[in-house]
């Protein structure tokens, strides 16, 4: 049996865990709205047409923030176009997912939807076939509060008082040559630093996002961080990082890699956004934000991104997650908990049907996809500080790491609480692992909760006839006497725990 041992002291942290890394993303994509999050007539949707079936799920989910029209949609986006009665909305055709928008659920919708849903609204500005015009036109409309024209228009569409949107998206994946109107990284750094500029100038207290790599491997990877940054630098917050991982390949422990390629790409981008600072003599650091991430390889054909006739929200990306990828996500998940010192906002992507954590159908039920899990215990319990641990794990190799960590570790304290949250997975395909936890610190804890996500198929999926195949279950074998100690399964994920001893 493998043995993993892991200390932790309570007075060494990494950072505090902003709850933003908890976002999901919903934009205007096969089923992700119409039939996702948004169906009237469905036998439970409100009087917006909100699936409360969804809405009960998103809430389980624990999301906190979400990223809202697009996505690869929103270059080609008139704001304009979704706002107002419906009955005078255009419809129009999509040419980023080759559909017909009907245009019944836009940024009021979705604001409202929200709050409904407790949520942060994230939106992102078109500066694709649009630009710093018309992102402080709809920063206006949704966030002062009358006396002007924009604003006089959102109260005359019934909404009186003001959104106050503080975070914002400067466009979305624009190094990339499907997005609709690509930039060079000049070209867009001079487009996104005019359009910060102009939406400061007209809402306080914003805080912004520019466009970083698509992925990794983009040619235009590093130069691209590095050139953006250093014509916005000053007007911007965060810089983003898109990440999915795919096993096409076939083969677990490559798969498996693939999150560490995503710490390796959190690292790298860190380092470039300080090498600008460094050159101003800067103290201000720029801010992370993974705001599109998943599991997504399957779904990739052409008759997955499009399909002819341009239909009103096709099944579309409608990606069947297994216990493999819930694995996968929840190493991700680790993952970004240890960067908490600076990734601070992180969105799934996306929230439903397409490639998403939540499956419907149309005129049916929803239930939740295997990747849920994970997600929904790290943001019901991942709260504080998450804290620097000394983790003697062995390793595999796999792709292009020859020393990967089997184990894969979390812990987050909570100052208000006295608890300590601690994730742990075991990466080995084939070896149960004798897990230890020291946690060093004042006080003595007792084990107030533990469970495992583990399946002996890893192609097990949750359906709407099996909605609960791949689910969590109490932990079989751990205990708490003054250490934390667990059998944990090949490839499981697992969650502990504790609580400070009254």
């Amino acid at each position: 049996m493998l043995k993993a041992s892991v200390i932790a002291d309570r007075d060494f942290t990494i950072g505090e865990l902003d709850r933003r890394v908890f976002g999901c993303f919903v934009e205007h994509l096969g089923r992700c709205v119409y039939g996702g999050i948004y169906e009237p007539g469905h036998e439970t949707a409100d009087e917006e047409g909100f699936r409360g079936d969804v809405m009960a799920l998103v809430k389980e989910l624990g999301v906190t923030i979400m990223r809202y029209p697009g996505g690869n949609f929103v270059s080609g986006y008139d704001w304009l176009d979704g706002v107002g009665p419906k009955e005078d909305r255009p419809r129009k055709l999509d040419l980023a997912w080759f559909s017909t928008e009907t245009n019944q659920f836009g940024t009021n919708e979705f604001v409202s939807w929200c709050r409904k849903a407790g949520v942060e609204p994230m939106l992102a500005v078109n500066l694709g076939t649009a630009g710093p015009d018309e992102a402080r036109n709809l920063v206006e409309y949704c966030n002062h509060p009358g006396g002007s024209y924009w604003s006089d228009l959102r109260r005359s569409h019934g909404y009186e008082e003001p959104h106050n949107i503080t975070y914002w998206c400067l466009g979305n994946e624009m190094d990339g040559p499907w997005q609709i109107c690509h930039k060079n990284a000049q070209e867009y750094g001079r487009a996104a630093k005019e359009a910060a500029k102009v939406m400061r100038w007209t809402s306080e207290g914003l805080t912004l996002a520019a466009c970083g790599s698509s992925f990794r491997e983009m040619p235009t990877y590093g130069a691209w961080e590095y050139e953006v940054l250093d014509e916005v630098f000053d007007e911007v917050d965060f810089i983003s990082l898109h990440q999915y991982f795919k096993n096409d390949e076939q083969d677990t422990a490559r798969f498996f890699s693939h999150v560490d390629k995503l710490d390796s790409f959190i690292t790298e981008v860190t380092a470039i956004a300080d090498a600008v600072a460094a050159k101003r003599h800067s103290p201000k650091r720029i801010m992370l934000s993974l705001d599109e991430w998943n599991v997504w390889y399957r779904t990739r054909s052409g008759t997955d991104t499009k399909q002819p006739g341009w239909p009103e929200a096709p099944k579309l990306l409608e990606e069947v997650y297994n216990f493999e990828d819930a694995l996968v996500v929840g190493g991700a998940l680790i993952t970004l908990m240890n960067h908490a010192d600076r990734v601070k906002t992180a969105c799934l992507a996306q929230l439903v049907n397409v490639i998403g954590a939540i499956m419907t159908q149309t005129g049916g039920p929803a239930w939740r996809q295997t990747i849920f899990h994970p997600f929904a215990q790290a943001s019901a319990l991942a709260r504080g500080n998450v804290l620097r641990l000394v983790v003697d794990t062995p390793t595999f190799e796999a792709g292009s790491y020859p020393e990967a960590p089997v184990l894969l570790c979390a812990a987050v304290h909570d100052p208000d609480s006295g608890q300590v949250s601690v994730f742990a997975l075991n990466r080995s395909l084939t070896d149960a692992m004798e897990f230890a936890l020291d946690l060093r610190g004042k006080g003595a804890f007792t084990l107030a909760e533990a469970k495992e996500l583990h399946h002996a198929d890893l192609q097990a999926s949750n359906t709407v006839d099996a909605q609960d195949e791949v689910s969590p279950d109490n932990h079989p074998d751990c205990s708490y006497d003054g250490m934390l100690t667990a059998k944990l399964k090949p490839l499981s994920w697992n969650v502990f725990v504790l609580q400070p001893r009254a």
